[in-house]
């Protein structure tokens, strides 16, 4: 029986509403509901949709998620669904606009920081910051910056990075295998065209659901 691609989206999405609603009034109590949330991401990325993991490198407290490529909506689905499958959640950057009541306690809840573009201190500073202050801080980012094809990547990740003193995972998402692929921790040098180099050599190996809108970026 074929499923209609939409379906496990529109299944994700509703179910994480209600467990995220669920979150916050009964402040992660419900630990059958957590289980329940965990079992359907795990049936939708692994059983329906067919995709696999191959993750080697653990997930400390303080880290940089870096995941590539990024050249569809459906990375942040599949990405939430492996993450909701663990049992895990990631920071993420949203304008802090956003964070009005009552919407602001869901994106804080669900991993949201909030950015003051508005403030003197780069963002890179910002963050670093914030992830020298937090007891946990696990900061997803896509280096490209946008899904349509940059040949220049974002160094942002990387300096904030090294700033707090964070490893690098570097997750892959390899659609022509539907793998879900972290086999490499980078820790910062301080030699960004090195470390780079070495970021972009890994990635050389996946390809995007779009491959032509993914590039590495190429070193002599």
């Amino acid at each position: 029986m074929r499923i209609n691609k939409k379906i496990p989206a529109t299944l994700f999405i509703t179910s994480s509403f209600l467990y995220l609603f669920a979150y916050i009034v009964f402040d992660n109590k419900f630990a059958t509901l957590i289980r329940m949330f965990k079992k359907l991401c795990k049936t939708i990325l692994y059983k329906w949709m067919g995709w696999q993991v191959e993750v080697t490198e653990s997930t400390p407290d303080k880290c940089i998620i870096c995941v590539a490529p990024h050249t569809s909506n459906w990375d942040f689905v599949i990405g939430e669904l492996y993450y909701g499958s663990i049992g895990l959640t990631s920071n993420f950057l949203m304008k802090k606009e956003w964070f009005f009541w009552p919407l602001g306690a869901l994106f804080r809840r669900i991993g949201g920081i909030p950015v003051e573009r508005s403030r003197h201190t780069s963002l890179t500073d910002q963050m670093a910051e914030k992830a020298i202050k937090a007891k946990r801080f696990s900061l997803a980012v896509t280096p490209e910056g946008t899904r349509s094809l940059a040949r220049q990547w974002k160094r942002g990740f990387y300096f904030i990075a090294l700033k707090a003193n964070l490893p690098i995972l570097l997750y892959a998402i390899d659609y022509p295998n539907k793998r879900i692929v972290c086999k490499k921790t980078l820790v910062p040098s301080g030699d960004v065209e090195a470390d780079m180099c070495t970021i972009m050599n890994y990635y050389s190996n996946y390809q995007g659901k779009h491959p032509e809108k993914f590039a590495v970026e190429t070193y002599n």
